[in-house]
């Protein structure tokens, strides 16, 4: 898979479900670590966890919906590790709505958090990437690569972070730099949620959601980290621009 020995890496969206399993998993392989989310309560779930590998761990509370965070924690990873080496962007916002239904400040939060910061903390860190040849690993969505009725904003955010990943991979490409993204299916985390989910309606969510996947069950945090951990290592060093699948083989089949 890749160890990451020696490396620094800096994950948003840290405070649980990918990121979490995420950052837990790079402590396990060796890497130093900035992880970065809005709540301290669960930065620190997630530090105390990682922190059980002996990994160096620093927590950043930080709203990426803010322009100016993403300088600040790329800031804040750099002052206390010295270098960069890995971008995890996993920090994300799911939501209803149709081209007809969609207000505006959804439309603008959504694209905000998805998209403006990913962007934003890939042109912070891009610098310091590019000194240590370095990778990013975007965190997408089976929507970005498929169409779904009923999550316009959120579907159009995650086509969105796919083409960025694609365009900053040739950019990037002449310092070594690598850029991938990971396209999960449903995974079981809290995003949904926090996205108005009931616990009722959530649970029949899941439970449709095995019919929908052609390997009969949703994810795990565990196993898009995996692919994650794949692409950020220098195992996976000839590749770059990828959108890869992670999702049961959700995006292989017809809308039901």
């Amino acid at each position: 898979m890749g160890r990451l020995d020696g490396k620094v890496g800096l994950i948003t969206g840290a405070s649980s479900g990918i990121g979490r399993a995420t950052a837990e998993v790079f402590a396990g392989q060796g890497a130093a670590l900035t992880l970065v989310g809005r709540s301290q309560e669960g930065l620190d779930q997630t530090a105390a966890r990682a922190r059980e590998s002996g990994a160096s761990i620093t927590t950043v509370v930080a709203d990426l919906a803010q322009v100016a965070a993403a300088a600040q924690v790329v800031q804040a990873a750099m002052a206390a590790h010295g270098r960069l080496d890995i971008v995890v962007n996993a920090a994300g916002i799911i939501g209803s709505g149709t081209v007809e239904t969609t207000p505006a400040a959804e439309w603008d939060r959504m694209m905000r958090i998805n998209l403006d910061a990913v962007f934003h903390v890939m042109q912070a860190a891009a610098p310091h990437l590019r000194a240590s040849r370095g990778s990013i690993v975007n965190v997408s969505s089976v929507t970005g690569v498929r169409a779904f009725p009923g999550m316009l904003t959120y579907c159009v955010s995650k086509a969105a972070v796919d083409q960025l990943t694609r365009c900053a991979a040739l950019e990037l490409a002449d310092a070594g730099v690598r850029v991938n993204a990971v396209n999960p299916g449903v995974v079981v985390t809290q995003l949904h949620r926090r996205g108005g989910m009931n616990a009722d309606r959530y649970g029949e969510f899941l439970e449709h959601s095995k019919s929908t996947h052609p390997l009969g069950r949703v994810g795990q945090p565990e196993d898009i980290a995996a692919a994650i951990l794949f692409l950020a290592s220098d195992a996976s060093g000839w590749i770059t621009g990828e959108t890869i699948s992670v999702d049961g083989g959700r995006h292989l089949t017809c809308a039901r």
